[in-house]
């Protein structure tokens, strides 16, 4: 029988032979499994093109370059149809494969972070979900991402930055509440719980998560890493700080700015219980004064700065907060885009899958089925 497959030298005509069982009325191809065609049209090249493509820009600008730098003629939503297909296999690998990655030297010290961000929906996936709208109704839906990255490069101030290329990602929608049964852990403690085996992140001299004040990140952290520093990102602090004195005196009013600024220097010396007084007065009247204090009671521990700087860590997230931007942001929140929850997720597998450097580790996996 005759199959015409497209490949990045133009079409092939390929003639192979097709086994049938008269007993379970099945059959298959031989030569496509072994050529890697089966149920496509694309040679494994093409499709990884197409990968390639959909993980970074959107699917119409995917057909374009397709045709511009290959010749190959792949109109959009055959693009969007096999990157997400494929991204559909990179998550069931991300799943599979849970050992560590190579045996290399670790640093002294890795960093886990967590956080969330939303991107915009169809209006399907959002039926009957409580959102942010002023009628309540919900737009988007949360990624939950985790980054593992080590810092052991110093800037010229001898901070720490993050060493190139050792970032890593995983990431998708999914919920991380924690089930009613102990024995269970959520969808995404089991998704960190995986990259940081993949990561070794137990092997190393110290660890370290470094997130926002949300409970449900401290919830994992708490269950998954137990010996893990946990530090709160210094600069959501003082952004909280900011908006608290807003919230006191008036946003335009230069009485915020400088109790926003003496606030910041106490919480930089580790003065926490100076920034409960300065708010105590307000807490009566303003309900943001409120939170405030209390979320600082409940991070006290998690914002011991010159402890933290004494021992070199980073106390700022920004690692995360650039990998919600790079891995999520730049090609999931584009204007005029409205995800369904399966093509969100298996693009977001794909792309992470690329970012975090394990395309070409997926790939050999995937041309090997045996050795996977």
């Amino acid at each position: 029988r005759i199959k015409v497959v497209q490949s990045i030298l133009g079409e092939l005509k390929l003639y192979r032979a097709y086994y049938h069982c008269p007993l379970c009325c099945s059959g298959f191809y031989p030569r496509d499994r072994q050529l890697g065609i089966e149920k496509t049209c694309f040679s494994p090249a093409t499709v990884r093109m197409i990968g390639t493509v959909g993980s970074m820009v959107s699917f119409q600008e995917g057909s374009q370059l397709l045709r511009e730098l290959a010749g190959i003629g792949i109109d959009a939503s055959q693009v969007e149809r096999d990157a997400e297909a494929l991204g559909a296999e990179i998550a069931a690998d991300e799943r599979l494969h849970t050992g560590p990655l190579g045996d290399d030297p670790l640093p002294p010290t890795l960093y886990l972070g967590l956080d969330g961000t939303g991107i915009p929906m169809r209006a399907e996936e959002l039926a009957g979900r409580a959102g942010k709208q002023t009628d309540g109704s919900a737009k988007t839906r949360e990624v939950k991402i985790c980054a593992v990255w080590s810092a052991e490069a110093r800037d010229s101030e001898g901070l720490p930055m993050r060493d190139e290329g050792s970032v890593s990602y995983s990431a998708a929608i999914e919920s991380a509440a924690t089930p009613d049964t102990a024995e269970h852990r959520s969808a995404f403690a089991e998704r960190v719980l995986r990259e940081a085996s993949r990561r070794r992140f137990g092997e190393t001299q110290r660890m370290v998560v470094v997130a926002d004040g949300a409970p449900w990140i401290w919830n994992i952290a708490q269950d998954l890493l137990p010996g893990a520093i946990q530090i709160v990102d210094r600069f959501h602090v003082k952004q909280t700080l900011h908006r608290t004195a807003q919230a006191i005196f008036g946003s335009s009013g230069e009485q915020a700015k400088q109790w926003a600024t003496a606030r910041c220097a106490e919480l930089d010396n580790g003065k926490l219980s100076a920034i409960v007084r300065a708010l105590r007065p307000h807490v009566g009247d303003c309900a943001d004064a409120a939170r405030c204090r209390l979320y600082l009671f409940r991070n006290r521990r998690r914002m011991r700065y010159p402890q933290f700087h004494k021992q070199g860590l980073c106390t700022s997230s920004g690692v995360l907060e650039a990998g919600c931007k790079v891995a999520i942001g730049t090609r999931l929140k584009r204007s005029g885009m409205h995800w369904t929850l399966t093509g969100a997720n298996r693009i977001i597998a794909l792309r992470c899958c690329r970012l975090s450097g394990r395309f070409e580790d997926f790939w050999e996996r995937r041309n090997d089925p045996i050795a996977a």
